[in-house]
């Protein structure tokens, strides 16, 4: 299988899973062309699309895929089925595609119907989860993002997070800034900074890596919660998650 990711709009990233016959999988199309130039560049079937939430630079170039790839299927939860989702997915569904099997994962904070797929080793997580942070709370609570994020922590280290911005540099540059004297989260910073430089892409990343880089996974680290003057006394689990978020938001 091939995994392979196509930049789109100011800063998303299409994901696509090819098989060795060039059958083809499309994640969160924000618009079409650029995908449409890939697959016949390459001589890619597209089969299937999956939908991770309803915003427009996710579904975007859906439309347009239609009427060039009509027989193609689509898959997404509820809040997706005007963006143009033919199969509505939920908690617990598994989707069959290419050979692979997709768990389909609850994931609300960011909308209140986002999901994420996996199939081992590759995750499609929308904007829930990014490489070192996690998405806006634009419809969801802090307490239900970080709950998708527990989920996805229960996953295997060697999980490959495909997630649909690039946002990496934005994130560990805040991350500096609230754990300066981190060792890991300092150098992490320093290589993002050189690769974005060179106009490397940072994704996707590994979801071992992340549990060392990313705050929002960290949010039992006592050095955190110095940081961020949080008490956990009388304080429910996803305290911290939410300070953290809130600094985000204003950084």
């Amino acid at each position: 299988m091939n995994l392979t990711s196509i930049p789109a709009l100011q800063d998303n990233y299409i994901w696509t899973l090819t098989d060795n016959e060039g059958k083809c999988l499309i994640v969160d199309p924000g618009e079409a062309q650029p995908v449409i130039e890939k697959v016949k560049a390459n001589g890619w079937q597209p089969v299937a699309i999956l939908l991770t939430h309803h915003h427009n630079d996710h579904v975007g170039g859906v439309n347009t895929l239609l009427e060039h790839f009509p027989d193609v299927d689509i898959f997404g939860p509820q809040e997706t089925v005007d963006k143009g989702a033919k199969t509505v997915v939920r908690e617990g569904d598994q989707v069959s595609i290419l050979g692979l099997v997709f768990e389909v994962i609850a994931t609300p904070g960011h909308t209140l119907g986002h999901v994420s797929y996996f199939s081992s080793p590759y995750l499609f997580c929308g904007d829930t989860m990014f490489s070192g942070g996690c998405g806006r709370l634009f419809e969801g609570t802090a307490e239900q993002m970080y709950q998708s994020f527990q989920k996805l922590n229960t996953l295997p280290e060697d999980t490959l997070v495909c997630c649909a911005h690039e946002y990496t540099l934005s994130n560990l540059t805040f991350a500096a800034a609230i754990l300066p004297h981190d060792p890991q989260i300092m150098a992490e910073y320093q290589k993002i900074k050189d690769l974005r430089a060179a106009n490397g892409i940072s994704l996707p990343t590994k979801l071992e890596h992340e549990r060392s880089i990313n705050l929002f996974l960290r949010t039992q680290d006592p050095d955190l919660k110095k940081a961020l003057s949080v008490d956990p006394t009388g304080k429910p689990v996803w305290q911290t998650f939410a300070v953290l978020r809130e600094k985000k938001d204003h950084f």
